[in-house]
């Protein structure tokens, strides 16, 4: 393995971190300036150079800063922690638009620097990601069988110039799928206009849909194109039509039935010929119940009707499209593109994504910009995330606390190799499964009702923390105090049983 390079013009803090290191079986080679470190970049094989570098910032010959500056023009690949005892706000802005893994300020505690520099380790080791070219990129994704049946309807539909109706939920791409039609379309040569019919003021909507003449209202100084002439020889996608007041309905029904149509303030009709394909988060059956939508519209609009999943029915796509996002976000920046560790991934899985895909696109932006390393751990993601499976119903919790005994049942089975464990999927005997799942449910029933009884209200808490206790210790034994390998038989990252361990206590056991 190549040795992690230290640089730091402090003898004490090179020798304490070289001892640390080598205790966890990480070679290491010391500098005490910049200089030296270029020097010796300059002449090293691919062999002899760092697996990682681990620089202070300031220093006598050359800043931290020049030096990841000009590590980086030569090594664009190579993971760089900063660290300094001036923690302030420029230096840790400069480090990372350096392009620095991680902002190390000190003091430091030694065993999150050891775990930092592991988990640089870990990045450096991983398979870089292949990059894609936007061109390349498919225009929508989608494994789940919802989504084939989208894609099947749009290439059945792809020589048509029938009007589509497109429904589903805030977010969940209801304008890709528009386009998708019109560019596999007879049209795709010509023009695609898009309106959000609910985002106008009604005033305004008219003119924007059929334009208007001089002088028709105050203001309208020229005469304005409005978006069905703009969309002539192409599509007009009416984006959220449930909203449409009532009183334009009945021009838009016109239009559609014979194509032509009075600017606002006009005396002679214009006519055009446009595929209109409609969408809505509405029910809009029943906004024809209520009186608010026309029905004769509704039938118009509803020839061929398209339903879009939302993420939450399409949960085997949540992986491809963080990676996605993931890859395009960062192109966007124009940084290394991030990488979501399988933990971290089992987190969005069982999010319920309220906002659909447009959410999950603006998630991964935000991991992008504030993630602190390559690599996006469970602990990386938003709040929004993590308060949302903290509120989990306790039924449904109760099982994912149940699935996790199971698990440290398997971990204590290993040793007596009474158990098969594969890295995805844990093969236990289905007695021990069942025996020990029936005895813990029925413990933490009992111990629950008996704390509810006593009009406790951190219930909750006091459990979770037991049981994370527990399941810890039996992990720790089952390795005789091996966290790291503790926590890939809990299926958890490094960083987070670290911080457990300190959160419940047990380094102190």
């Amino acid at each position: 393995m190549k040795p992690i390079w230290i640089v730091d013009d402090d003898q004490s803090i090179r020798f304490v971190l070289e001892k640390a290191l080598l205790r966890e079986h990480l070679p290491t080679r010391s500098f005490s300036n910049a200089r030296d470190v270029l020097s010796a970049l300059s002449t090293a094989t691919d062999d002899e150079g760092p697996q990682i570098l681990v620089s202070d910032i300031r220093m006598p010959g050359g800043s931290g800063l020049e030096l990841l500056e000009k590590v980086k023009a030569q090594h664009p690949g190579l993971p760089v922690i900063i660290m300094t005892a001036f923690s302030d706000l420029d230096s840790a802005v400069s480090a990372f638009q350096g392009g620095a893994f991680e902002y190390l300020p000190k003091p430091f505690d030694l065993p999150k620097a050891v775990e930092l520099i592991r988990r640089a380790v870990e990045e450096s080791q991983r398979e870089e990601v292949s990059e894609e070219r936007m061109g390349d990129t498919p225009e929508m994704l989608g494994q789940a069988p919802a989504m084939q049946d989208v894609f099947r309807a749009i290439g059945r539909l792809s020589q048509s110039n029938v009007t589509v109706m497109i429904t589903g939920e805030s977010g969940s791409g209801k304008e890709l799928v528009a386009r998708a039609l019109h560019k596999h379309s007879p049209r795709a040569n010509g023009p695609f206009v898009a309106i959000n019919t609910a985002a106008i003021p009604k005033d305004l909507l008219e003119s924007e849909l059929f334009g208007h003449e001089r002088g028709a209202f105050t203001g309208a100084q020229t005469m304005r194109r409005g978006r069905f002439e703009q969309a002539d020889g192409g599509t007009l996608f009416l984006d959220e039509i449930g909203d449409m007041p009532f009183e334009l309905q009945t021009r838009l029904l016109r239009v559609l039935s014979d194509g032509h149509f009075y600017r606002v303030g006009g005396h002679s009709a214009v006519k055009t010929n446009v595929r209109v394909i409609a969408a809505t988060h509405q029910n809009l059956e029943q906004r024809v119940k209520d009186g608010v939508f026309r029905e004769d519209l509704f039938h118009r609009l509803n020839v061929i009707r398209l339903r879009l999943p939302a993420l939450r029915e399409r949960k085997e796509d949540v992986a491809m499209l963080t990676r996605h996002f993931l890859q395009q976000s960062a192109q966007q920046l124009g940084v290394e593109p991030k990488r979501i560790s399988d933990s971290a991934l089992a987190w969005l899985e069982g999010f319920g994504f309220p906002g659909n895909v447009r959410q999950l696109e603006n998630i991964c932006h935000w991991l992008t910009v504030m993630a602190p390393a390559q690599v996006v751990e469970p602990k990386d993601l938003p709040p929004e995330v993590e308060v949302a499976l903290a509120q989990t119903p306790a039924s449904h919790a109760i099982d994912l606390l149940t699935s996790s005994a199971i698990a440290a049942s398997i971990a204590h089975a290993a040793e007596s190799d009474t158990a098969r464990v594969t890295s995805q999927n844990h093969l236990v005997p289905d007695a021990m499964v069942s025996s020990a799942g029936a005895a813990w449910e029925s413990g933490l029933e009992s111990e629950a009702t008996s704390l509810l009884a006593t009009g406790r209200t951190d219930v909750w808490d006091a459990l979770t923390q037991r049981f994370e206790s527990r399941l810890i210790l039996a992990a720790l034994a089952s390795t005789k105090g091996r966290r790291i390998e503790a926590a890939q038989k809990l299926g958890i990252g490094r960083n987070t049983i670290t911080r457990k361990i300190q959160e419940l206590g047990l380094d102190k056991i």
